[in-house]
């Protein structure tokens, strides 16, 4: 099955499922920690969440975001964002620290490939095909989805200030 089409390294590339719809409960999943432990959306119940997804930290655009939501996220009260990549949480890990990135938390999908199947943004065929297409996710308070972009290609930045209105900031 093709779900949304994406641009991936100048061709088309499909992903395997669509995109959630604002206005729906963001479905519960587990990714891992640098620590390998397991982490649920639903541990952070009661907090804005941005889920930063993408294809890996080793690619500068993946880089530029994560380091992107952390500058932006440090002044946000009661809101978390959530880095999410197939990488290693051992590389997540690294790169953070690295970076000095405290402002984000990085999650790996290694091991809980039931994320792409609930959230519809595994690509399916092209260059990357496996990993996550890139998209931002907000979710409110309530676990309700306020927000949500497929970047249309990859090479490309989400829209960092959409994102960042849909929680009312600017």
């Amino acid at each position: 099955m093709k779900g949304e089409t994406v641009i991936c390294r100048g061709k088309e590339a499909h992903t395997a499922g669509k995109m959630l719809a604002i206005g729906k409960k963001a479905p519960d999943f587990k990714a891992v920690n640098g620590e390998l432990a397991e982490v649920s959306l639903s541990d952070y119940r009661g907090k804005r969440v941005i889920l930063n997804i993408f294809p890996s930290l080793d690619t500068p655009t993946c880089a530029v975001s994560v380091r992107q939501f952390n500058a932006r996220a440090s002044s946000l009260d009661n809101t978390v964002v959530l880095c999410l990549s197939m990488d290693l949480p051992f590389a997540q890990s690294r790169f953070c620290s690295v970076e000095g990135l405290e402002d984000v938390v990085p999650l790996s999908l290694f091991r809980n490939h039931g994320f792409f199947d609930k959230y519809g943004v595994q690509l399916a065929d092209g260059h990357l095909e496996g990993l996550a297409a890139r998209a931002v996710i907000v979710v409110d308070e309530q676990g309700k989805i306020i927000y949500t972009q497929l970047v249309e290609d990859i090479s490309h930045e989400p829209d960092y200030d959409a994102a960042l209105k849909a929680l009312g900031e600017s």
